[in-house]
This record gives structure tokens, sequence and C-alpha cells, in this order.
């Protein structure tokens, strides 16, 4: 199967019996990205977090009785 990259328009082909062809066939929301542009974006996740300025805002637990 050939994708293709969301940030870097890079072309590439994946077989087509593995599970993130089957993903991106089955749910078109989901979308392809290189392993290049998916370490950049790791690495400089990193690297904001190490700077303690960077925060993830998470939604409030509820404790439902029920």
């Amino acid at each position: 199967m050939r994708v293709k990259c969301v940030l870097c328009d890079k072309i590439e082909s994946i077989p087509n019996d593995s599970a993130e062809a089957k993903r991106l066939r089955n749910r078109p929301i989901h979308t392809y990205m290189c392993n290049v542009c998916e370490d950049r974006i790791a690495e400089r996740t990193k690297q904001r977090a190490a700077t303690g300025n960077f925060r993830l805002y998470k939604s409030p637990k509820s404790d439902d009785e029920w």
C-alpha cells in the first residue's frame, strides 16, 4: 500500500497486510506519519518536557457513585 506522510509529503510503501495499513483503510480519520517525522516530533516533545514549561492538560476525573 502506498501512503503519504502528512507532514513532509514523502510517499512510502507499507505492506498491505500490516496493522497500520488496515487502520488506514478502515478509518479514514487516521493519518500516516513517516518514521523520520515521528522521531523528530518525539525528540522535540521530550525537549519541551525537560524545560519544565510543558503541561499536558487532562480532563479532571469525575468520581461516579454508580
